[in-house]
C-alpha cells in the first residue's frame, strides 16, 4: 500500500509538471533567451518559418558574432532525451519530497528517513544535475546571456534554489539523519520514547506506518499483531490514539497488551522538549517544500 500511494503521487506530479513544462516549451530558444515574443521574428509566430526583417537581422547578428548554432536532427534527438531526464528526475524528486510531507508525515520522517527515500533522491539529485548543466550548456551561448535575458535570469534563481536543496540534502542526510536514527533506535531499546498524543496520530499502522497504541500513559507497539493488520482493530478501533478508555468497554484488559513492546510514554506537548537537530530537521523540510513550489513557479513563467 506504501509502494502504491508513492508511485500514485509521482504520476500525480508528473501530470502537473508536464502541463508546466510543455507550456515552457512552447517558445524556441531564441526567444527564451532574449524575452521576445516568437512574433518579433517571425511571420507565423504558432510554428516558426519564415523570419521578419527583424529577425532575419537578429539571425544575422548571431552569425557574426559566432552564436547561430542551429541543430540538426541527431543533436535534437540527444537534447530532446536530455530534457526527458532532467523533468523525469525533477517528478520523481518533488514527487519524493511531498510524499514524506503528505502521506509519511513529517513526525514519521523525523525518526530517520528510509533509505529506499534516500537512494531515490539522491539519484535524482545527480541525474538533475548532470542534465541540468547539458541543458544549460545548450541554452545558453554566453554568461551575459545567462544574467541579462529573462530566460537566464529565471534559470539563475532555478539553479540557486537547486543548489540550496542539495545543500540541505547534504546536510540532512550526513549529520542530522544520523542522529535522528541513533536517538530513535537508544529510545525503542530502552523504551523511553515519549510522543505527545498529536505525535501518536502520526503511528496508525497505514502506509508502512508502525501501530502504536497509548494505554494508561504507556505506547504499546501493535505492529506485529494479525489483530492489528493495517492499523484497524475488530473495524472499530485505530492505531495511533489513546485508547484507555476504549479499553474500560472492552471484553478483554490490558493482560493482552503484555507481551507487546512498550516504546515510550505519553507526555504533554509542553513536557516535551524537541532536540535542536530535530528542529533543523523540520525547517529544512518545510523549506525545500516551499522551494519545490518556487521552481514550478519558475518554470510556469518560462513561457
Amino acid at each position: 500500500m506504501k509502494s502504491y500511494y508513492f508511485h500514485l503521487y509521482l504520476i500525480i506530479q508528473g501530470l502537473f509538471l508536464l502541463v508546466l513544462f510543455s507550456r515552457s516549451s512552447a517558445s524556441v530558444d531564441y526567444a527564451r533567451q532574449t524575452g521576445h515574443a516568437c512574433s518579433v521574428c517571425h511571420i507565423d509566430p504558432a510554428d516558426g518559418g519564415p523570419l521578419t526583417k527583424a529577425g532575419k537581422s537578429f539571425r544575422e547578428g548571431l552569425k557574426q558574432k559566432g552564436l547561430y548554432r542551429p541543430l540538426s536532427t541527431f543533436k535534437r534527438i540527444v537534447r530532446f532525451v536530455i530534457g526527458f531526464l532532467h523533468l523525469f528526475t525533477a517528478i520523481v524528486w518533488f514527487g519524493a519530497i511531498l510524499y514524506v510531507h503528505i502521506l509519511l508525515k513529517l513526525a514519521y520522517a523525523a525518526r530517520g528517513l528510509p533509505k529506499g527515500e534516500l537512494m531515490v533522491g539522491w539519484a535524482s539529485i545527480i541525474i538533475m544535475g548532470i542534465t541540468g548543466t547539458l541543458l544549460t550548456i545548450a541554452r545558453i551561448p554566453t554568461l551575459h546571456a545567462l544574467f541579462h535575458t529573462r530566460f537566464g535570469i529565471l534559470l539563475s534563481i532555478k539553479i540557486v534554489l537547486y543548489l540550496t536543496m542539495v545543500s540541505t540534502a547534504a546536510v540532512v542526510t550526513f549529520i542530522i539523519g544520523p542522529k535522528l536514527r541513533r536517538r530513535r533506535l537508544k529510545a525503542v531499546t530502552s523504551g523511553t520514547e515519549s510522543l505527545t498524543l498529536e505525535e501518536l496520530q502520526q503511528f496508525d499502522g497505514k502506509e508502512g506506518r508502525p501501530s502504536y497504541v497509548a494505554v494508561q500513559g504507556k505506547i504499546y507497539d501493535l505492529s506485529e499483531s494479525r489483530l492489528w493488520k493495517g492499523g484497524s482493530h475488530a473495524r472499530k478501533h485505530l492505531a495511533g490514539a489513546d485508547l484507555s478508555d476504549a479499553l474500560k468497554k472492552a471484553p478483554h484488559g490490558i493482560e493482552k497488551l503484555k507481551g507487546f513492546p512498550v516504546v515510550g510514554e505519553v507526555v504533554k506537548g509542553a513536557e516535551k522538549k524537541m532536540p535542536a537537530h530535530q528542529r533543523v530537521f523540520y525547517f529544512m523540510a518545510y523549506m525545500n517544500l516551499v522551494i519545490v513550489f518556487l521552481i514550478i513557479f519558475i518554470v510556469s513563467l518560462w513561457r
